[in-house]
């Protein structure tokens, strides 16, 4: 089991320094790279320029240009193209499936904030100070760093990396440990129905309100926007704008990250069983397409479009996606089973007799079926329903 953990570095003035200029190397170092493949695919032969060669071409690279590129370490730069590797990989295969490619950009230096090291001891060590009560890190061309260590890194540490987020940097780690002892059986099982008036309402017909913290930062961020707008490009001025409005931001992901945290560590400790709709968010977010008027070209019908970018920011705000990610996690590290069910009709069938109708929804809150006259709110008998079916896919599964 692959876990990962982060923790805030101290590192003094003189590292700090030497951080950021291993950022600002190894975004020189991907650029480069970058454009290369660029050069070489636009040339009257179209070479193809490949991860092999470019980490071959390293060596000249470091000895070129030691002061800038020799300090660091070799297989941190080889993570770096690895890194762009990856990125034209995926561009080629949105291409094939005709998705909306996106080609790889280059790098600001202040839009590059991440260096992996693939190996722990390979210029790096986690820990590098075991007999010190504080815990450091050690990279190389930095040194040893302190870190705030708040609490402890179980198993083997296979993989460091170092961020920077606005002013703080930070040391995250991934370590491999052994599957863990289950927690105790509670005999519990729930179904849960995630939502945007209500974070998420589970089968028993308890809910979780919806926190909506991008929607009550809104107002903050807006006035921090316009004020970075009114700032000229490239003064001290701006530079402060651009962290205010950063900071904002980190504000409101930290609330989103910390609430999802909490909510889906209260299922695990009370539930063995936890089933959900396999929700395809993506597709759920996306823009409505375009209505064009037959009658007079270059006109469009009205789609919808505003309406749709309020339910989209609702449910960016909610954090679906971050909150089913977290929730299998700590699922898998506690011996639960979490189950994925189809969310089709789960809000419009009765739970009491089986009929499945539009009209069983009448409004958002309300379940009525107009066969049997069950009522109820309707996300619990979603919930009741994604249980039902989790059940169903649990004991139909090949053991």
């Amino acid at each position: 089991m692959i876990r990962a953990y982060q923790f805030l570095m101290r590192p003094t003035v003189g590292q700090q320094v030497a951080l950021g200029e291993m950022l600002r190397d190894h975004c020189s170092l991907y650029n480069g790279a970058l454009q290369e493949r660029r050069d070489a695919y636009r040339h009257v032969s179209k070479t193809t320029v490949r991860y092999g060669q470019q980490s071959a071409q390293l060596k000249e690279i470091r000895a070129f240009d030691p002061e800038r590129q020799g300090r660091w370490s070799f297989s941190s730069q080889q993570a770096t193209l690895r890194r762009l590797d990856k990125a034209l990989d995926a561009f080629f295969r949105r291409v094939k499936a005709g998705e909306k490619p996106g080609y790889p950009r280059f790098r600001g230096v202040n839009w590059f904030d991440t260096v992996d090291f693939p190996k722990d001891g390979d210029g790096c060590r986690w820990d590098s100070t075991p007999h010190d009560p504080v815990t450091r890190v050690r990279f190389q061309g930095v040194g040893h760093v302190r870190v705030n260590q708040h609490r402890p890194v179980v198993g083997k540490v296979k993989t460091v990396s170092v961020k920077r987020e606005g002013k703080h940097w930070y040391v995250v780690l991934t370590a491999e440990k052994a599957q863990p002892e289950p927690w105790p059986a509670t005999g519990s099982v729930v179904g849960i129905d995630l939502g945007i008036a209500n974070f998420l309402a589970d089968s028993g017909g308890g809910f979780v309100a919806n926190p909506r913290h991008g929607r009550k930062a809104a107002a903050k961020l807006q006035a921090a926007q316009q004020a970075l707008s009114r700032c000229k490009r490239g003064s001290k001025r701006r530079r402060k704008a651009v962290e205010t409005v950063a900071r904002l931001h980190r504000k409101v992901r930290r609330q989103r990250l910390d609430h999802a945290h909490k909510t889906a560590l209260d299922l695990v400790r009370e539930h063995d069983v936890i089933a959900h709709e396999d929700l395809k968010i993506r597709n759920m977010s996306s823009a409505p397409a375009p209505k064009p008027d037959r009658d007079q070209p270059g006109v469009f019908l009205s789609n919808g479009a505003a309406a749709k970018a309020g339910l989209n920011r609702s449910i960016a705000d909610a954090g679906w996606g971050v909150f089913l990610a977290i929730l299998n996690a700590k699922a898998e590290s506690a011996g639960r089973e979490v189950i994925a069910v189809d969310p089709r009709n789960t809000s419009r069938r009765c739970p009491a007799c089986g009929h499945t109708a539009k009209e069983n929804r009448p409004t958002q809150e309300n379940f009525h079926c107009v066969s049997c006259g069950h009522n109820a709110h309707a996300d619990t008998v979603g919930a009741l329903n994604v249980l039902r079916a989790g059940l169903v896919r649990r004991h139909a599964a090949p053991a």
